[in-house]
Formats: C-alpha cells, sequence, structure tokens
C-alpha cells in the first residue's frame, strides 16, 4: 500500500495524473511546533522542509504497518523570512505586497518512510519573481482566485489567475505546485515499482 500524507489537492492530482495508486491520508501533526524546533538551521527553509516531510510520513506510518508514505512539505522563504499558509484574505493580500518587486524561494521536500524508517527523502528548490504590479492588478487576481488562495503557502496559484502577476520563474513546475514529482518517481519505481500504472505487465 502507497499512502500519501497530505490533503493537497494539487499532489493527490499530480500523483493521479502521472498513474500512481496510491491513497490519501493527511498526517495530524502540529507543523508550528515543529517548525520552531528546525529554527536556528541553515537553510530555514529547507529544514523546516525536510523536518515537517518526515513528521508527517512519520505520524500515518505509525498507524499502517508496511505500508510505504509519502511525506511532503513546501516552504516560502524571502531573505531570512519564513512566509505561511495565508489565514484570511487580508493576509493573502499583506503578503502578495509583501513579495511584489522580489525574488522569493520555494522548497519542496519529501520523505518516503515505512515501518517508521526513512529509506528515502528528497527536495527542490524554485526561485520565483514577482513583478512591481500595481494594487488594481492585484485587486483583480484576488476577486478572480478568491479563497482559494488560502490554501497556498505563497498565496498565489500559477495554474490560475496569479500568474499574471509573475516576472521570470526558475525552477520545476511539479515542485513549485508542491510535490517534486520527477524525484518522486523514480524513487517509486525503485521502493515500490508496484504501485505504478506504467509499470505493470
Amino acid at each position: 500500500m502507497l499512502i500519501l500524507a497530505s490533503q493537497s489537492a494539487a499532489r493527490n492530482a499530480l500523483l493521479h495524473g502521472a498513474g500512481v495508486r496510491f491513497e490519501a491520508r493527511p498526517a495530524q501533526i502540529d507543523e508550528r511546533a515543529l517548525e520552531r524546533s528546525g529554527l536556528g538551521k541553515v537553510p530555514p527553509g529547507l529544514a523546516v522542509a525536510q523536518s515537517l516531510a518526515l513528521a508527517k510520513a512519520k505520524a500515518v506510518s505509525a498507524a499502517e504497518s508496511g505500508a510505504l508514505v509519502i511525506g511532503c512539505d513546501q516552504t516560502l522563504t524571502l531573505d531570512d523570512r519564513l512566509f505561511h499558509k495565508p489565514d484570511s484574505m487580508a493576509e493573502v493580500r499583506a503578503q502578495l505586497l509583501a513579495l511584489r518587486g522580489r525574488t522569493h524561494r520555494l522548497t519542496s521536500a519529501i520523505s518516503l518512510v515505512r515501518d517508521g524508517r526513512e529509506i528515502w527523502a528528497g527536495f527542490e528548490t524554485a526561485d520565483l519573481t514577482l513583478r512591481t504590479f500595481s494594487e488594481a492588478e492585484l485587486d483583480w487576481v484576488i476577486h478572480i482566485e478568491g479563497r482559494s488562495l488560502l490554501a497556498c503557502v505563497g498565496a498565489y496559484r500559477l495554474e490560475g489567475a496569479s500568474i499574471c502577476l509573475f516576472e521570470r520563474i526558475e525552477g520545476d513546475y511539479f515542485n513549485i505546485l508542491g510535490l517534486p514529482l520527477l524525484p518522486l518517481l523514480a524513487a517509486l519505481r525503485q521502493h515500490a515499482p508496484e504501485t505504478l500504472e506504467s509499470a505493470a505487465p
């Protein structure tokens, strides 16, 4: 059995689209408490993403003997500041204004765990630059995207109207959506080929 320890619609869609057979069971962990324990490490975005990905996988693995569990996490950093998913539309607006005209980094980490033991881990980064957009442009994007932005650590969706706010993107698209898909598929071919429809006889 392969389990994705995430309720992310984007991650679920990416795995389904790649022909991976899995179940989704979000992990119940205190992300902020675990994040605080990882602060002080360099770079902070990577340390937090890796520790949360592993913690999510281990939390689900503890209840599923023998299952292979995928834990994922994504962080956004601007200079030394670590951003989180916004809690309100006011925070969406404030976060996008803070990112305006700047380059920030997304870091996505993955952990594969079986019976509480990590058997593979990986991560990827992407650097994204927002334009110096007007507040009228921002208002239009927020109106079109609505509350879907609350589910995104960046308070934007590249697959939606938010793309209009960007000047440059350097990195893998799947990673930006929160799942470094190609490294994960390579790991599954090695550790659990039976979960891939493409590998079926």
